[in-house]
C-alpha cells in the first residue's frame, strides 16, 4: 500500500523532511512543521500549523493525526482537537492545531516535528433504529464501573 503525498511547498523534502516513520516499528509517520521562521505559541493559546502537505489516503481508511507524545508529556502541547481525522476523500492541505496547555510560550521551529499521522481501515455500518440494545455483560455501566 502506497500513501500519496503531494508537497504544496518548495521546501518540502529539502529543508522540511517528508514524513516519515521514526523507527521500523513505528505506528504513525512524523509530521512536520512548514513555516518560514519560528513560531510561538503563547501559553494557554492554539495555532493551526501548515505541513506544507496534502495526501490521498486510500479508500475505506483515515488519517488519524494525533499529537506526538514527547510534546504533551514534556512541554504540555497538544491537538486543540483531541484528535484529527483526515478523510479518505479529502485533498486539502494538512495543517495541524495546537494547543499550549502552559502558562509559559513554546516556540515551534521551521521543521520541528509536530505530530504524527497514522493510516487506519474503516468499516461503515448501516444504521439500525432500535427499542432495545442486546444485552452485555457490562451493560450501561460507565466510568468505573469495571473497577479500574
Amino acid at each position: 500500500m502506497k500513501l500519496k503525498i503531494k508537497p504544496l511547498s518548495p521546501k518540502i523534502g529539502k529543508e522540511i523532511p517528508l514524513p516519515y516513520y521514526a523507527t521500523p516499528g513505528a505506528a504513525a509517520l512524523d509530521l512536520h512543521a512548514c513555516i518560514d521562521k519560528p513560531l510561538t505559541i503563547p501559553g494557554g493559546s492554539r495555532v493551526l500549523v501548515p505541513t506544507g502537505i496534502a495526501v490521498a489516503i486510500m479508500e475505506n481508511h483515515v488519517g488519524i493525526v494525533a499529537v506526538r507524545s514527547s510534546m504533551g508529556i514534556r512541554n504540555g502541547i497538544t491537538l486543540s482537537n483531541g484528535i484529527g481525522v483526515i478523510d479518505s476523500d479529502y485533498r486539502g492541505p494538512i495543517g495541524v492545531g495546537l494547543h499550549n496547555l502552559n502558562k509559559e510560550p513554546y516556540t515551534i521551529q521551521p521543521g520541528d516535528r509536530i505530530a504524527q499521522l497514522m493510516i487506519v481501515p474503516v468499516t461503515r455500518h448501516e444504521i439500525e433504529v432500535v427499542s432495545e440494545l442486546p444485552e452485555s455483560e457490562r451493560g450501561e455501566g460507565g466510568l468505573g464501573s469495571t473497577g479500574r
